[in-house]
This record gives structure tokens, C-alpha cells and sequence, in this order.
């Protein structure tokens, strides 16, 4: 199944949705404004909210095994990743709810474009150089985000709309269900990338070159075990609730600082033969510190066992144990489709 796909085409959806509010420059109010011809778009969005996000894989998992081996279990029947509301706070109703940072308290702009767009965008048509070397450039600067995630679990598929249906919504069942997570938030700072589309003479469709300012952080990470939950799962007496580990913040920074470097060549390969393509993603950067705060095992409520941390670490790929001098600094990952 083509899960990254199907994210891409739901995201691109909500993005196109109208309550996106978009101001763009034509090439003479550009050209007075920065000396050349091009296009500017600025994403004027202060908040987008997502009821549910649901990605469905239509043929399951292939059955395998028996009961107690590893992989056992499918049915091969469709199956969906659902991410919704979880009751609390800004995730109380929506499964997905994106604006902008604004989490310094004494510099609530500090994360912020000087336009306070969501996204600038700035785009020129380049001719190139040889045969069929013409491309887009897109230059595009993100502000620092709050993405707040609701629940995510894993539920039947509902069937297909039919060709009469008077709704294009497919939906989960209700009645099979099971939460994975309990919710979680991002929070970023701003940060440059550069789109080629056509020859992308820079080597990759999408490069990332910039610094996180004030990094990364997810906060309010739970993570559940339903196969431990007895009864209702209320938490009352005979009702035991879904094991849960929960984390209060994972931070990631650049090692010995509170800034996030990303480094990053994203590229869409084709198909070749019997491999029908995948998304690479090489990752370049340095090393990285890890810090996470308030680890409760059991339950949210459960007394902390304490903070962990991790510095310096750096991840390698390419290369073996005979020939470790091909070791490159960072990770190579690729999605694809089965």
C-alpha cells in the first residue's frame, strides 16, 4: 500500500481547503519589490484543523502462521489508521490542529516569519542547461509550527461509498477499534527549503539547509497497550484502562546547543525494472542531543521514574566493517509502497 501517498493527497487537500487564505504578487509587484521577475505567494493561515485523518490499506495483511508467531493475525481485509479527536484541550474535538509557535513567552514572535505567514513562498522558471533541463525553483521559508495530534489508533475500513452515496466520506468502524496513541504535540522553529521540480540541477527534489531555532520538541507523548485493557477500561475497579507509557518532552537540539540543524536531500525515484520506485531520504547534519523529561510507565498519572538523556549521538550509512572509512555521516530512508 502506498501510505505515504495517500498522506501526501490528504494533506494536499487540506491545504487547498478555503480556509486557506493566499496573497500572491504578480511579476510587476514583485519586480518593484525585489528587482526580478518571479512569483511570490504568502500562506496567510493562522490555524488549520483536521476532524480526522484517515489512511486506509485496502488489502490488509496477508494471512501467515498461527496463533503465537510472529506476524500472525491478518485477515486480509481493510484496515485504517485513524487519527481523531482525544477529548483534551485543543485536541478535545479534531485530530489534527496546526499554528502558529508561539510558545516563548517572552518573545511570542520568536519562531515567527517577519511577515507572520504561515509559509512564504518565492518561485522562478529557470531554462536550464542541455537537453530537457528546464525547472522550477521554489524557495520557500516555514514559520515555526504547534501541531497538536490527537488519537491514533487502528480500525476496520468501512466499505467504499457506493456510486449513489450521497457523501464521498468512507469513515472507520466504531466497534473495532483500538487507540496506539493518546496524542502528542510537535513544536518547530522556522525553517528554509529549496523545491526544484523538472532537471533539479541542485541534486534533489526538495533540499533542506537550515537551522531549527529553539529545535525540536514533542510533547505529551502516550503510547498504549490495549491487549492489557479488561472491561469498560474506565479505570475503575474490574475496568482496568489501556497500559500506557507516556512522556512528557523528547528534545532534540544539534549536539552542545538549543538550535536543530537540518540537512536534508529528498528525492522521488522511479520505477526500474521489477523496483516500481520509493521516496529516498538522505539525512546529513551532525550529532544530536536527546533529552526526555518525565517518563511514566503504567498510566499518565503514574510518579515519574525520571528524565533521560543522550548526547552526542551520530548515525551513520553506506559503507561496512571492511571498509569503514565509506561510513557517511547521517541516514539514508526510503518509503515505498508493497
Amino acid at each position: 500500500m502506498k501510505k505515504f501517498t495517500k498522506l501526501a493527497l490528504v494533506s494536499s487537500i487540506a491545504l487547498t481547503t478555503n480556509a486557506m487564505a493566499m496573497q500572491a504578487m504578480d511579476d510587476t509587484a514583485l519586480s518593484a519589490t525585489t528587482g526580478q521577475d518571479g512569483l511570490s505567494i504568502g500562506i496567510g493561515i493562522s490555524k488549520i484543523e483536521i476532524e480526522k485523518l484517515l489512511i486506509h490499506d485496502n488489502d490488509g495483511l496477508a494471512p501467515k502462521g498461527k496463533a503465537g508467531e510472529a506476524g500472525f493475525g491478518g485477515t486480509s481485509k481493510a484496515g485504517a489508521i485513524v487519527i481523531k479527536g482525544n477529548g483534551e484541550g485543543k485536541t478535545a474535538n479534531h485530530g489534527v490542529v496546526i499554528e502558529a509557535n508561539m510558545s516563548d513567552v517572552t518573545n511570542p514572535t520568536k519562531y515567527l516569519l517577519a511577515s507572520h505567514n504561515l509559509a512564504d513562498l518565492v518561485i522562478d522558471t529557470d531554462a536550464g542547461t542541455g537537453t530537457n533541463g528546464a525547472f522550477i525553483n521554489v524557495a520557500a521559508q516555514v514559520a515555526g509550527l504547534e501541531i497538536n495530534i490527537g488519537e491514533i489508533g487502528v480500525s476496520a475500513s468501512n466499505d467504499m461509498p457506493a456510486a449513489d452515496a450521497t457523501s464521498i466520506r468512507r469513515g472507520h468502524s466504531d466497534t473495532n477499534y483500538n487507540a496506539i496513541l493518546s496524542g502528542l504535540t510537535l513544536k518547530t522553529g522556522k525553517m528554509d527549503a529549496n523545491i526544484q521540480l523538472g532537471a533539479a540541477p541542485q541534486g534533489a527534489m526538495i533540499k533542506l539547509n537550515t537551522t531549527m531555532v529553539g529545535g525540536l520538541e514533542i510533547a505529551n507523548l502516550g503510547i498504549l497497550d490495549n491487549s492489557t485493557k479488561q472491561g469498560t477500561g474506565d479505570g475503575t475497579k474490574g475496568n482496568r484502562a489501556a497500559g500506557q507509557i507516556f512522556i512528557e518532552s523528547i528534545k532534540f537540539a544539534d549536539a552542545n546547543s538549543t538550535d536543530l540543524t537540518l540537512k536534508q536531500d529528498i528525492s522521488v525515484i522511479g520505477k526500474e525494472g521489477a523496483n516500481n520506485g520509493y521516496i529516498q531520504i538522505i539525512s546529513h547534519g551532525g550529532a544530536k542531543d536527546n533529552y526526555v523529561q518525565g517518563i511514566r510507565l503504567g498510566s499518565k498519572t503514574a510518579a515519574s521514574i525520571g528524565d533521560m538523556e543522550v548526547q552526542g549521538l551520530q548515525t551513520y550509512y553506506g559503507g561496512n566493517t571492511l571498509q569503514p572509512a565509506d561510513y557517511k555521516q547521517g541516514a539514508k530512508i526510503t518509503i515505498s509502497g508493497h
